[in-house]
């Protein structure tokens, strides 16, 4: 059976990727005449509807974690998303500003032309010349489990995303290998549901999520330390432990640990149905306290010198004493013996830019840019974690990011522009023209 033959379609600008990213960046290239289509290979925000637990909430405030232009209907200003939520409000945002979006298309390929302007992109529709592409798929495109982890088939094991609640897994004990955002959540609700939960926790930074009555994405606003544009050397592989679950709290791994989980350090590695772990769980804590009281520290020195009436919160302050698991940390753990059966990888994801065929990439695969501009001419990223600041990965930091982008975009084709008026400008004029212009003076 021989597959359709398509006719090839154009565009000024080609996003590829429908969730708040693309969404963003129709906007901002609609608002300058661009040009364009976004492609989307499932349904229109679909990380959030189908990638996720079912419980899941943003990580920010609603009246934070939107786009400028359109606040979020039902939940109020200080309420924290429900994920479903999330994904309305993306669907919602696209029908105001009239997006092109066209879902269910999956790109394939994407080859710059040879002799020509643009790229060549193939679809699952279907053949696409674009002047440009905007690869706005996000960080969470591929989960990553370690090569640490154990095979053995008694043993179920899934990524976080993969996790959606806790009757997904066998009765028995779980093992949770990773403490950022998404680790302690799910561990926190397979403790709720009764499971004994072994949380591995890494180096994390733990703001507090509230303090001096103002949630700390407000804090981090107003100490600006959302504008910072590189992270600080050294917190590459740094997590950050906060959470909107419940009415949004501060995380804190010793009260989890006093409520019945079992902490342990790092995963190191697994050998003969024995987890072994590093011992880093002690410094671990403590580095992530250090970060909690130093935010706790410049909010308290702000407030003070800008005569904020905001009350004090001493008991902030009260950090619990270490519970055994912390003073006498496990170095090793028989799964068997204790009763684990499953293990919840929240090690994170990587990114995946297999069908973008340009030279835009180190020769680690990371995409080079500054800004999201590529350094393959006509090549943009959005969506990216610190693409240009460390707000790039929040809801609203992508909106600006994008407008970034849909800027250069539109400077872009003005110096184009340009080049074709002077062309036409330029171009001598054919000796037949000539003849027919004098003939046609001397009948005048």
């Amino acid at each position: 059976m021989t597959e359709p033959v398509f006719d090839t379609e154009y565009t000024d600008t080609l996003v590829v990727g429908g969730g708040q990213a693309g969404v963003a960046m129709s906007e901002h290239l609609g608002n300058l005449g661009v040009p364009h289509l976004v492609l989307e290979r499932d349904r229109i925000a679909e990380a959030w509807r189908t990638r996720r637990w079912d419980s899941l909430v943003a990580n920010g405030p609603a009246w934070h974690d939107r786009f400028p232009g359109m606040e979020f209907e039902d939940v109020d200003a200080d309420a924290f998303a429900p994920k479903e939520r999330v994904a309305a409000y993306f669907e919602a945002y696209a029908r105001k500003i009239g997006a092109p979006i066209r879902t269910g298309v999956e790109v394939r390929n994407v080859e710059r032309n040879q002799g020509r302007p643009g790229f060549t992109v193939e679809t699952s529709t279907g053949i696409i010349e674009a002047h440009r592409v905007v690869a706005a798929t996000g960080p969470f495109q591929r989960p990553v489990i370690p090569p640490i982890a154990p095979e053995d088939e008694r043993l179920t094991q899934m990524h976080s995303s993969e996790y959606r609640n806790p009757r997904q897994l066998p009765e028995g004990a779980v093992l949770v290998v990773g403490a950022g955002s998404s680790g302690v959540q799910i561990a926190e609700e397979l403790q709720r549901a009764g499971k004994p939960v072994y949380l591995s926790v890494g180096p994390h930074d733990r703001p507090p999520r509230a303090y001096r009555g103002r949630d700390f994405c407000w804090w981090l606003g107003v100490l600006g330390h959302w504008d910072a544009e590189v992270m600080k050397p050294g917190t590459e592989h740094v997590t950050i432990a906060v959470s909107g679950a419940n009415g949004g709290k501060t995380i804190d791994f010793r009260e989890l640990a006093h409520q019945g989980m079992t902490l342990v350090g790092r995963t190191q590695a697994f050998q003969n149905g024995v987890a072994t772990f590093d011992a880093d769980l002690a410094d671990n804590l403590a580095r992530g306290d250090a970060n909690y009281l130093a935010m706790l520290d410049a909010a308290d020195d702000y407030a003070a010198r800008n005569g904020l009436d905001l009350p004090e919160e001493p008991e902030a302050r009260r950090i619990p004493s270490d519970p055994p698991c912390v003073t006498e940390p496990l170095s090793e753990l028989d799964l068997e013996a204790a009763g684990v059966t499953a293990i919840v990888w929240a090690t994170g994801f990587s990114v995946d830019y297999g069908w973008l065929d340009v030279e835009a990439f180190d020769g680690n695969g990371r995409p080079q840019h500054q800004r999201g501009v590529s350094s393959e001419p006509g090549v943009y990223f959005v969506g990216l974690p610190w693409l240009s600041r460390r707000g790039s990965s929040f809801i609203w930091g992508v909106w600006h990011d994008a407008k970034h982008i849909a800027d250069h975009i539109a400077t872009q084709r003005k110096y184009l522009a340009y080049h074709e008026a002077a062309q036409c400008q330029d171009a001598p004029v054919p000796a037949e023209s000539a003849i027919d212009d004098t003939s046609a003076e001397r009948v005048n």
